[in-house]
This record gives structure tokens, sequence and C-alpha cells, in this order.
């Protein structure tokens, strides 16, 4: 991602500080980080460092197991079954437990947004993805522009960027101002320049823009300001 993108884009982390809630939580499937290891591995394998990498993983592997053999032998010699037998059955064990925590744990999480969760909130949760998709776009169209396609450059960049810019910033606000209310609902706002927007100033920048690839991005993130504009005026009625 290019420099001037950096940052644009509102992570899940910055989403959930901003809301105070775990919205848009992933269940961690324990499988997934073997599996990216794995591949890992592979690569490291397929590498000019493969015979030094393999060496490595037998070794650790061995090490570890004769390590565990002999903690089976001395401490529960009692088990008759063989050590690498306990080491599957101890491995599956452990893993099922742990994907049951952590099922619970997002089960948890998932009501705690369910019930936290309001008309405004979803409706700028789902500006927030349209906003991150404009970023993701402009990203993918970079790339095609790096791999030889100098024809998708898009004009007025630096326009394009500054649009997105007011925009996240009214989107953080919107966000900011939903959860005061949400946590605060007997609260009377009293924050004003929450509601101040840039929307006047997104408007200007779209004037005779609209038939050019910079002017439809300018475009979605009017539309996207306009929408938060309507739940920002919505928001201070409820206050």
């Amino acid at each position: 991602m290019r420099d001037d993108l950096q940052g644009l884009e509102i992570s899940q982390g910055e989403l959930q500080k901003l809301t105070n809630l775990p919205v848009h939580d992933q269940l961690l499937i324990i499988t997934n980080p073997l599996k990216n290891f794995t591949k890992l591995y592979i690569q490291k394998i397929k590498s000019s460092e493969g015979a030094t990498v393999i060496f490595i993983g037998f070794a650790t592997f061995v090490f570890g197991y004769l390590l565990f053999d002999i903690f089976i032998k001395i401490f529960v010699s009692w088990i008759a079954i063989p050590s690498w037998m306990v080491l599957i059955i101890l491995g599956l064990w452990v893993g099922g437990l742990t994907q049951t925590i952590l099922y619970l744990i997002w089960k948890k999480r998932s009501k705690i947004v369910k019930l936290n969760m309001t008309n405004s909130l979803q409706i700028l949760l789902n500006d927030v993805e349209r906003y991150n998709t404009v970023i993701r776009a402009i990203h993918i169209n970079d790339q095609i522009e790096e791999a030889g396609n100098p024809e998708v450059l898009i004009k007025e960049r630096e326009s394009v960027l500054a649009a997105l810019n007011l925009t996240k910033a009214d989107l953080v606000r919107a966000l900011k101002t939903e959860r005061i209310l949400r946590e605060n609902k007997s609260f009377i706002l009293s924050n004003t320049e929450l509601f101040v927007n840039n929307l006047a100033t997104l408007t200007a920048m779209q004037v005779n823009e609209q038939a050019t690839e910079h002017g439809r991005l300018l475009n979605e993130a009017l539309q996207i300001a306009l929408d938060v504009q309507h739940e920002m005026k919505r928001l201070q009625t409820q206050g």
C-alpha cells in the first residue's frame, strides 16, 4: 500500500476502540495458525535454506518428543499405552478444549455487540465498510498501475485522498458521538463541536468532477458523508 494510503483505512482495532464494542470480531480457529505455520515452513524448505530448515525442524521435534517421553515415564509411568499415543490424545484434548473456550468467548462477545447494537451504529458500521472498500479499491488500482498499466492512473489523486480524509474524520466523529449517547442515554450532548462536519468542503471539491474516475471516488466519499450527516442529525435529536 502506498504511503499516502497508509493510515486511511479504519482498522478493526480502531473501530472496536471507537465503539467500545467487539464489533466484527471473528472466531479464532486454532487450525488456521497451524496451516499458516505449515505454509511458511514449506516455503522455507523450498528456499536455499531448505536443508537447514528441515534439520532444525526435525531436531526440535525429536528433542521435544524425547522430553515428553521422559516426563511420561517418570511422572505417569502407570499409563500403559505408548507415549506417542499419549501425545496425540493429549494434543487432541488440549486442542478441543482450547477451541471450545475460544468459541465461548467469541459467543459472549457477539452477544455483547447484539445487545448494544443500535440502528445508528449499524448504519455507521456499514458506512465504515463502504469507506474501507474505497480504500482497498484504490490500493488494487495502484497495484494494477504498478504492474504496467498506466492507463488506470487515478487523476487528481490528492483531491481523492483529501476527500477520504474528510470522510474518515466525519466517520470517527459520528462513531464517538454514537458511543457517548449509547453509553449515556440520559446525557445531554454539550460537545457541539462533535457535530461540525466537512460536508460543505466535500461538496465543493466534487463540482465538475462527475465524469472522471477520481470524481466517482469523490462522489462515493460524499455519499458516505451524507449518510453520516443524516445519522448525526438523528443522534443530535436523540440527545
